[in-house]
This record gives structure tokens, C-alpha cells and sequence, in this order.
């Protein structure tokens, strides 16, 4: 029998998650055609630093993603080529005073009911994980699961390895209907792509996407910098970060939020991130932001107080206002489904977010529960954008 399409599925978006869906529907045997208006990492993925954590996640939905996915990246680690720069370097999260400590034993022994190995660290363990570490800090917790990648060599690699065709500088402008609602491919600025399934991958920018097709998608740009320091000999071991951050992930805030998480790099330079504030799509420098963390990683490495700052950039993480992504199909348009919504997090659930969605195009079962994923659970009424009826 011909196929009727010359796709099984349409993947909008360029970036890590886009690519994992790309590689993972490719592997179950689907043919994959691949469209994003900019380069290959071209978004979110390519400002982030490539942090694939569990550390910071509390136990529940999100952090069985990110343990499924810390798996999927050993696994694809030695399937890609090096040049994804896979480091299992490990996490370690710090604690200023007794308080605090306490408090990321009582987080900690959550995580590992759920299947994390996190350690605690003393002063003294603390010195001998990161010798350069400020004086006086209580304790902490390592965290041997956490990794880092490369994050553009990582969407370009998967994407290579998955066969995809590549339609890049190339927007969507439509989600094209029949006649009963169910999607039949997408429309370009050069072209109509046929495919029983589109998959909505487009990060920051999902929310956009989905009007396409008629629903809403709550996903708002959450802005970020990261510094990058000269090349050093290799002062930072590990991921290094103070508690606060953890409660920075998980708040809803839109204010400027900024707690330093540092690392070396294979290359040499110190990568010194994260703020967070929703300001719209504002691609402006704030020179507040790079002051903060630039205070709090020399208040954590005194060793990197005089050290130069070569260049700092950012971007935009794709926020949800319950902080878990939406990832499967959508109810309400037979044949749309999303990926997007993760944040901070994309590149550490990519490989999870891409395994989830193969099975949803396959009918296959899925590696774990979808359900808290789900994205109709942010349904309400929306103005009809794409052709065809609504559903």
C-alpha cells in the first residue's frame, strides 16, 4: 500500500528536544522531516549550558524524567560521536549555614526514595571535592548522577544520527487540517510538508505554535545569562551551586532571580550561570544580572574574584506556569502533539521528552507515566488560527 503521506511526522523545532524526538521516532521507524525558522540550536538550546541535573529536582513527575533521561544520556553518549562533550562530572550542592543543610537532608532523602544517589558532604569532604571552595560553608550533598553535554553538538549529532530531512531557515506559518480537524502537515515559507503528525517542539516559542493549530499553551520566555570566564586550568570539579538555587528553579517568580551555578569546561573557561526573570522576549543586557553572578560565583570560588569575564550571553527558557513541560498528544487536535515547556531543564529531559513522544506516534507503551505531562491540562478556549475546523 503507498503511503499516503511522504511522512510519519513533522517535527517543528531544531533544538535538543526537537532532536531527541527526531532520533527516538527515527529509531522506531518512522520517517522524520525536521523544520525550524533559524540553525540547528538555534534557540534556547544553543544559550544554555548543557546541564543534564537531578539535583535540583525534587521527587515526582519531573525528576523521573530526568533519572530516565540521565540514563538515555550515558546510552547516546556512547552511541554519538565525543564531540557532544558528555562529562559525568557530577553535581554538588553547598549549604552556608546549619539551617540550610538541614534542609537539603530532608530534600535529599526525598530524591532518594525516587532513585537519586546524593551523599552528603561535611566541611572537610567539601574541601577535598572542591579545594577551592570558600571557607566556612556547612556541608552539602553530592550528586555523582549529574552530567553536562554540549548542548549545540548534542541537537546537531542526534539529529544527524536520526536521518531527519532538515528544512532550517524555514518558518511554520500554518498547521494545516482536514476536513474532520485532524492535522495533514505544516506550511513553510517555501513550502507544505504532508505528515499525519506534527510535533510541537519550538521551545520558547511552542506557545506560538500551538495557535497555529487553534489551542492555547501557556508558554511564556523566561530570560537567563551565563558568564564565561578565560580558559583556566581546571579550578571547578564539579557542577557547584549554593541551596538557593534549587528554590529559584521551582519559583513562579517574574522578578530577577540569580544564584550562581559554576563549573569548569573541558576547553578550559568557567561557565557561570544562571539568573531568571520574565521580561517578555527583551533581548537587553542587564548589567545587574552580571553583577549578581558574577558576586555569588566569587563568593563560592574566592579564586575566581579577579579572574576575566571574556564574554556573557543568554536566552530564553520556555516556561510553564506548573513548571513541568507538555509533552504527548494533544486531545484537541487529532494528530498535534507537544514537546516543549521544560525551562531550564530541555537539554537534561530531552532524551525522555523524545522517548515519551515515539511511543505516543507509535502506540507503543511509554517508559513511564505520561499522564502529569499532559497537555490539554492547561485547556481553555483559543481563536482559531490554522485551517480547517476545530475539533
Amino acid at each position: 500500500m503507498l503511503k499516503r503521506h511522504p511522512w510519519d511526522v513533522v517535527i517543528i523545532g531544531a533544538g535538543v528536544v526537537g532532536a531527541a524526538c527526531a532520533y527516538h521516532a527515527a529509531r522506531a521507524g518512522l520517517s522524520v522531516a525536521v523544520v525550524d525558522r533559524g540553525p540547528v540550536a538555534g534557540g534556547t538550546t544553543g544559550a544554555g549550558e548543557g546541564n543534564l541535573l537531578v539535583s535540583d529536582k525534587e521527587a515526582g513527575p519531573e525528576l523521573d524524567l530526568a533519572l530516565l533521561s540521565a540514563r538515555l544520556w550515558r546510552e547516546l553518549a556512547a552511541a554519538l560521536p565525543q564531540e557532544i562533550e558528555y562529562e559525568a562530572k557530577g553535581g554538588l550542592v553547598v549549604a552556608p549555614d546549619g539551617a540550610s543543610l538541614q534542609a537539603l537532608r530532608s530534600f535529599a532523602e526525598g530524591q532518594r526514595k525516587a532513585g537519586v544517589e546524593a551523599a552528603e558532604a561535611g566541611a572537610r569532604d567539601l574541601r577535598a571535592l572542591e579545594p577551592h571552595l570558600a571557607p566556612g560553608l556547612a556541608g552539602g550533598f553530592h550528586y555523582p548522577q549529574d552530567a553536562q553535554v554540549h548542548p549545540a553538538q548534542a541537537a546537531a549529532r542526534l539529529l544527524a544520527a536520526s536521518g531527519a530531512a532538515l528544512h532550517l531557515g524555514e518558518e511554520v506559518t500554518a498547521v494545516l487540517r482536514d476536513a474532520a480537524g485532524a492535522v495533514r502537515g505544516v506550511r513553510t515559507t517555501r513550502r507544505e510538508i504532508s505528515a499525519p503528525a506534527v510535533v510541537n517542539a519550538a521551545g520558547t516559542w511552542a506557545g506560538s505554535v500551538a495557535d497555529l493549530a487553534g489551542v492555547r499553551l501557556p508558554v511564556l520566555p523566561r530570560r537567563g545569562f551565563v558568564l564565561v570566564t578565560e580558559p583556566l586550568p581546571r579550578v571547578v570539579r564539579h557542577k557547584v551551586y549554593a541551596a538557593d538555587y534549587i528554590a529559584d528553579v521551582a519559583s513562579g517568580s517574574a522578578a530577577l532571580q540569580s544564584s550562581a551555578v559554576v563549573e569548569g569546561t573541558p576547553s578550559g573557561p568557567v561557565l557561570i550561570g544562571a539568573t531568571r526573570e520574565r521580561v517578555g522576549f527583551d533581548r537587553g543586557l542587564s548589567a545587574e544580572a552580571l553583577r549578581r553572578l558574577a558576586a555569588q560565583a566569587a563568593a563560592l570560588f574566592p579564586v575566581l574574584a579577579d579572574v576575566r569575564v571574556i564574554r556573557a550571553y543568554h536566552g530564553f527558557r520556555p516556561y510553564l506556569p506548573d513548571h513541568l513541560p507538555a509533552i504527548g498528544p494533544d486531545p484537541r487536535v487529532p494528530g498535534l502533539l507537544h514537546a516543549c515547556g521544560h525551562e531550564g531543564a530541555g537539554i537534561g529531559l530531552a532524551p525522555a521528552t523524545g522517548l515519551l513522544i515515539a511511543a505516543a506516534l507509535t502506540g507503543s507503551r511509554p517508559p513511564l507515566d505520561p499522564s502529569p505531562f499532559v497537555p490539554a491540562r492547561f485547556d481553555r478556549p483559543a481563536a482559531v488560527r490554522s485551517e480547517g475546523p476545530r475539533p
